[in-house]
């Protein structure tokens, strides 16, 4: 079989991407500045990401697509794939009859784009199936977030801390915005300027104002469009199962170091068990729903984990192994992350 090394970077840029590590993180997201490590900056690079989800019923992964153009036989009918219209042609033909196989078969070679823009020309049905099998180790990768569409070009500030340098750049498409952020290292501080011209997933057009407006977008997309949610989950059939640390605390400022080294498992009785170092203490954790919206509630007595007592955690997303949080006040957000 052929080696999957070949396929080790691509995913390792996407993971990295995807679960950022939280201890970098400083800001709040309705501050005009970024970073980015900045949970703004990360959902904004996956709604840069590319889209990949419309040709699943061709390869079969959320994590990649086939580069136009191409062509496939569906029950002996050669259909070419010029266009994201020509999709429907393949569903058409799926659903014409119940009798048929339905497989969809490839004309190779293809050229495979990853999510990151990376692109890889596969040969052969081999090659193909070792790539989608790899693929599909990640099932829990924070993917691209569909159902935004940014209108360019937008204005981006930088601010480069490390050598006091003002600058900007104008931004014109999905690509150019992922490498942006992608290309950012660690000195650099961004803000957009606003407004910002969305469409949203019923194609209307909307204005974004500021940092937080962006992020309500972000998370009404990740509820509301089919594209997001491929997989249904039960977020308190999700929490019990595993283990999980804190990667990212933000309350005011940048707080994740003080949970280094936890472990948190929640349980059905509804206690939660968080461990550092062999010392465990016992809080309760409840899951609630409120104006659509649900929340996660926690009970701890000691002065540290007491810090995690907020009311107001209102579910961003998650799956099987991230859980995102925030609290929205008046002058600032708050977050909590959990992943296994």
């Amino acid at each position: 079989m052929l080696s999957l090394k070949k396929y080790l970077s691509p995913i390792i840029l996407l993971f990295l991407l995807s679960c950022q590590n939280g201890i970098d993180e400083q800001d709040s997201s309705n501050q005009s500045t970024v970073t980015k490590n900045s949970p703004l900056t990360t959902y904004l690079q996956r709604v840069a990401m590319v889209p990949t989800v419309q040709d699943n019923m061709i390869d079969g992964s959320t994590y990649c697509t086939i580069k136009f153009p191409y062509t496939v036989t569906v029950n002996n009918e050669v259909i070419a794939i010029n266009s994201a219209a020509d999709y429907q042609k393949v569903v058409d033909n799926i659903n014409a009859s119940n009798t048929d196989d339905d497989i969809v078969k490839i004309t190779f070679p293809v050229t495979m784009v990853y999510y990151n823009y990376i692109q890889k020309l596969i040969p052969n049905q081999s090659d193909f199936n070792d790539l989608i099998a790899y693929w599909n180790l990640y099932p829990d990768l924070l993917s691209k977030i569909n159902g935004l569409n940014i209108n360019y070009p937008i204005t981006i500030n930088i601010y480069n801390s490390a050598n006091q340098i003002a600058s900007s750049a104008s931004i014109i498409s999905d690509q150019a915005f992922f490498n942006f952020i992608k290309n950012l290292n660690e000195s650099q501080y961004i803000s957009l300027q606003y407004p910002i011209s969305i469409v949203d997933y019923n194609y209307q057009t909307k204005l974004i104002s500021s940092n937080l407006d962006f992020e309500n977008a972000i998370k009404y997309a990740i509820d509301n469009c089919p594209e997001n949610n491929i997989a249904t989950l039960n977020f308190a059939s999700t929490i019990v199962n595993g283990t999980w640390k804190i990667p990212y605390f933000f309350d005011d400022s940048d707080k994740t170091s003080l949970f280094s080294g936890y472990s948190f498992v929640f349980n059905n009785d509804m206690s939660v068990v968080a461990t550092k170092d062999g010392t465990t203490e016992t809080g309760q954790w409840q899951t609630t729903t409120q104006y659509g919206v649900q929340e996660l509630k926690l009970n701890f007595s000691s002065a540290l984990l007491s810090k995690l007592n907020n009311n107001s955690w209102k579910l961003f997303e998650f799956n099987n192994s991230q859980i995102r949080l925030r609290n929205v006040a008046t002058n600032n957000t708050d977050y909590l992350y959990f992943e296994k």
